[in-house]
C-alpha cells in the first residue's frame, strides 16, 4: 500500500493546496537548529513551511507516527497522531498556526480572512480531499483533536534545542 506522502506527491491539486494555503512543503524537512526529543525517541524531519518551520515524525514506523511541528522562533507542539490526521488538519484549518488559543471563535475569524483572500478556498479544499480519498471532519472536531494532541498527548514530546539543552516553548496558549 502506498504511503500518504507518495499519494500527495502524485496528486497535483492536493499538493498545491497543501503548499498554499496549507503552507506545507514535502521538500522542506531540514530544520535549521540541532534538536532532539527529551524522551530520546527518533526524530525525522519530513516537511517544512515557508517561514522555516519543520514537521517531524516522532519515533519509528511509517505514516502513523506522531507528528511534531517546530517553528523557527523556538516554539513546538505535537500536532497530529499520524500523517492522515495532519493532512486533515492542513486541509480543514490551514490557519491553525495563527489560532494560538485553538478556539472556534478565533478559527472562524481567521477562516473569514482566508475566505476574503481566497473565495475558492472551500472548493479547492474539497477537490484536494477528494483527490486524496479523505473525508474531512468538521472544523470544531479538528480543533478539539488538535487541543487534545498538543496539550494532553504532547507532554511526552518535548523538543529540545540540543546545543543549550533548552526546551522549545509551547505553540498554543491554552
Amino acid at each position: 500500500m502506498k504511503s500518504l506522502i507518495a499519494i500527495v506527491r502524485e496528486q497535483e491539486e492536493a499538493a498545491r493546496f497543501l503548499a498554499w494555503p496549507g503552507d506545507f512543503e514535502l521538500d522542506g524537512g531540514d530544520h535549521v537548529e540541532e534538536v532532539h526529543l527529551a524522551s530520546g525517541a527518533a526524530l525525522e524531519g519530513f516537511a517544512g513551511d515557508g517561514a522555516g518551520g519543520t514537521y517531524f515524525f516522532c519515533g519509528d514506523g511509517g505514516d502513523e507516527r506522531p507528528i511534531l511541528y517546530a517553528d523557527s522562533e523556538g516554539g513546538a507542539a505535537l500536532v497530529a497522531m499520524g500523517l492522515p490526521e495532519l493532512v486533515s488538519l492542513l486541509l480543514t484549518v490551514p490557519w491553525w498556526r495563527d489560532c494560538r488559543a485553538l478556539t472556534e471563535k478565533e478559527s472562524r475569524e481567521l477562516e473569514a480572512q482566508y475566505l476574503e483572500d481566497m473565495p475558492d478556498l472551500v472548493a479547492r479544499r474539497d477537490r484536494a480531499a477528494a483527490a486524496l480519498g479523505l473525508d474531512l471532519p468538521e472544523q470544531e472536531e479538528v480543533l478539539a483533536r488538535l487541543r487534545e494532541v498538543a496539550i494532553r498527548l504532547g507532554e511526552d514530546f518535548a523538543l529540545i534545542f540540543t546545543p543549550e539543552s533548552h526546551p522549545y516553548e509551547p505553540l498554543f496558549t491554552i
